[in-house]
């Protein structure tokens, strides 16, 4: 049976003698959210807030029907582990994980966990852009989260990692102290569905690049925002992006468009 787990306090100390792929299944806590085989919720241990997912298996139809659809099944707390870490040594602020295991080697049937200290006081910066259209944010500081998202995003994706999930709604900002131009701190969360290469494919460039365009597009963000953020991520000059990049932009549009038109399908208010 393949078996990991990394203890660190205060789980290694809380959970010292004990099976900790048991132990896990007792902490007490805040559900958030039930599936099957699935569960995430919120506990506190010596007054201190973490998260904790449990993975117990998605069976063998799911996995097929991921592979069917050419999706890569998200089997367990594994990917999160791995991608938290290797962004952690790249210097792109993300989830700090005190504790993970992994057991079984059947892939249809991995119990694992993992539990991450709880980022607080923080807001989505969906949340915290959200009526930037009616209440514009200073330009000094609008110009600063560009230029935050574009590094960690140029970040994570020259060192082979995809997001998978790459929405704004994924990045975290502190509120305490209150976010200026020069004192921003942002991390990156849900990585659940996060791959780790020594390379990223442009095709997983572009698509985690589209789910950002696209959960952007409603803040209101001009064409020089825009560009500034091609300049960030790009590291180059504007001049020679715009020139070999070219059959990125169009794609861009085109998903951003696809993915808000679902969007206002699925969320579309019900008549009568």
């Amino acid at each position: 049976m393949a078996s990991e787990c990394v203890l660190a306090a205060p789980f290694a100390e809380l959970w010292a003698g004990q099976d900790p792929f048991v132990a896990v299944e007792s902490l007490p806590g805040t559900v958030f959210r039930e599936l099957e085989g699935r569960r995430t919720l919120r506990t506190e241990v010596a007054g201190r807030g973490y998260f904790v997912k449990i993975h117990r298996g998605i069976g063998w139809g799911d996995i097929f029907k991921n592979l069917f659809y050419l999706r890569l099944p998200v089997l367990g707390a594994e990917n999160e582990w791995r991608a938290s870490r290797r962004l952690t040594e790249i210097g792109v602020a993300t989830l700090h994980a005190v504790a993970y295991g992994r057991r079984g080697g059947n892939p249809a049937r991995q119990h694992s966990f993992i539990i991450t200290e709880d980022l607080a006081p923080t807001v989505s910066l969906e949340d915290f852009c959200r009526n930037w259209p009616q209440q514009p944010p200073s330009t000094a500081l609008k110009r600063a989260l560009i230029a935050r998202v574009a590094d960690m995003a140029g970040r994570m994706h020259r060192a082979g990692i995809n997001h998978r999930d790459f929405y704004i709604c994924h990045f975290l900002l502190y509120l305490d102290p209150a976010p200026t131009p020069t004192a921003i701190r942002l991390h990156l969360i849900d990585l659940h569905r996060a791959q780790c290469r020594p390379a990223t494919p442009r095709r997983w460039r572009d698509k985690d690049l589209a789910s950002l365009y696209f959960s952007a597009l409603q803040i209101g963000l001009t064409r020089r925002d825009f560009l500034r953020f091609l300049r960030a991520y790009f590291l180059r000059p504007l001049r020679d992006t715009l020139r070999d990049e070219a059959p990125l932009f169009p794609y861009l549009e085109h998903e951003g468009q696809r993915l808000l038109e679902r969007y206002q399908r699925k969320f579309a208010p019900v008549a009568g």
